[in-house]
């Protein structure tokens, strides 16, 4: 029995068709699209993680004690810092600011780029020029080289830090969703509902904007895994501005960190690998969802399986 059939099997246990549809569309997502799966079982992990922090954490984070730079152990699985602190509870602590600073700079930057990107297109003329030389503006700096500049002139805060990546992030999503907007304002009901009188804020919230909802969420899924690289380069550089008692994990790969890796590697491999494996499993996610999503790849895979 294959694993679409088994789901089809379970699937009425659980209520209605709605749900037997629901398993169907994840269990062919997981089999089509393995990585995009892993990388889906990645993200989950990483939010329970961040979300059960105080519980699953088998010491304080913040707590000091005698046992300097021990290597890792049945105690300390992770090892421990030059102040005796448990590396794997700061891992596991530091998972919250990298989920903070990526969820939240993603759904502003979203939320903005899309408005922006789709009254661009609506509206055309001059002020689809004005906005687009702004978005070819900024596009034109290097994305950690300009947060680092947007973070030294507002000051060093997290919430500075969020700031600047909403700013650098929202030219990138309006791009993408002017790109689509641009089609969808030609189309039949478009032009329907400006016939029978409809407002051009109705319009566009109601039918313009809704449709482009696909590649919005492709879009913002790659920027949760660049908002938490650039946080952690932040932290890394020392600009960040966060107290000690806040955890991340690019604050843990800077510092005395850098003096005493040749001598303890694992302080610097335990955060550099969660770091890692967080980014990758968002990124492969997002990649998942694109060849999902946009109908023009799915459209090329087909013609490529038939040949």
């Amino acid at each position: 029995m294959t694993l679409e059939s088994k789901a089809l099997a379970i699937a009425p246990r659980f209520g209605s068709g709605v749900v037997t549809k629901k398993l169907r569309s994840w269990v062919l997502f997981m089999r089509t699209k393995p990585l995009g799966g892993f990388g889906l079982i990645i993200v989950f992990v990483v939010l329970f993680i961040a979300l059960t922090a105080d519980i699953i954490s088998p010491f304080d984070p913040l707590g000091l004690s005698s046992n300097v730079l021990v290597s890792p152990s049945g105690e300390h699985a992770f090892g421990t810092d030059r102040l005796g602190r448990d590396i794997l509870s700061r891992v596991i602590h530091g998972s919250r600011i990298s989920i903070y600073v990526g969820l939240t700079s993603m759904l502003a930057s979203s939320i903005a780029g899309a408005f922006i990107g789709t009254a661009s297109a609506y509206f055309g003329g001059k002020t689809d020029i004005v906005v687009q030389r702004f978005i070819d503006a900024t596009a034109a700096f290097p994305t950690l080289l300009l947060a680092l500049a947007l973070t030294a002139a507002f000051g060093s805060s997290l919430n500075n830090i969020i700031f600047a990546l909403v700013i650098v992030f929202t030219p990138r999503v309006a791009r993408v969703v002017r790109s689509v907007s641009l089609s969808i304002k030609e189309t039949p009901y478009v032009e329907a509902g400006r016939a029978i009188g409809a407002s051009d804020l109705r319009i566009m919230l109601r039918h313009v904007l809704p449709n482009t909802f696909a590649s919005l969420i492709v879009v913002s899924t790659s920027l949760i895994g660049s908002a938490v690289l650039i946080e952690a380069s932040l932290s890394f550089l020392g600009v960040s501005g966060l107290p000690a008692s806040v955890i991340s994990w690019g604050s843990m790969l800077g510092g005395d960190v850098l003096i005493d890796f040749p001598n303890a590697p694992w302080v610097g491999i335990a955060p550099a690998t969660a770091l890692t494996v967080a980014v990758f499993g968002v990124n492969v996610l997002g990649d998942a969802l694109r060849d999902v999503l946009d109908p023009r790849l799915r459209g090329t895979q087909g013609a490529g399986a038939g040949t």
